[in-house]
């Protein structure tokens, strides 16, 4: 087990829970929810990493990747659609903020933010099933 990934857990689901009372005054508010949602999830996510942690059979470089790939995915992927709930952002994110189009600069913070989840979640996920292969030493 990972107490620290467990600690960090409880804290996102904590913000989540903080953001999600602020849903309806926030100018997307379904962006709003989406970020409530992402968060609570990412939360748990974290718990079951945090759980499954001995089972990674990686080097302490490799695992140090793997903690913070997976922090950093899950915290930025909350804070970059609350911001873009906040702010009014759309571009990024179409489908949650249905048609909402924000200014440059909000929107390339939203895009540049949930653009470096991509790449952290796909180092997170291929360092996890790499840890998890079936004849690792």
């Amino acid at each position: 087990m990972n107490l620290s990934l467990f600690r960090h857990a409880f804290v996102l689901i904590l913000l989540a829970l903080i953001s999600g009372l602020f849903v309806s005054s926030m100018a997307v508010p379904r962006l709003g929810l989406a970020a409530h949602t992402i968060g609570i999830l990412g939360g748990v996510l974290l718990i079951a990493i945090g759980a499954i942690w001995q089972h990674f059979h990686l080097s302490g470089r490799q695992h140090f990747w793997l903690k913070w790939s997976w922090l950093y995915s899950s915290y930025a992927n909350w804070l970059g659609c609350l911001i873009g709930a906040i702010l009014g952002t759309g571009q990024t994110t179409p489908v949650a903020s249905a048609g909402f189009i924000g200014n440059a600069a909000a929107e390339n913070l939203v895009g540049m933010t949930l653009g470096s989840v991509v790449l952290t979640s796909f180092i997170a996920v291929g360092l996890s099933l790499w840890g998890l292969r079936r004849h690792a030493v």
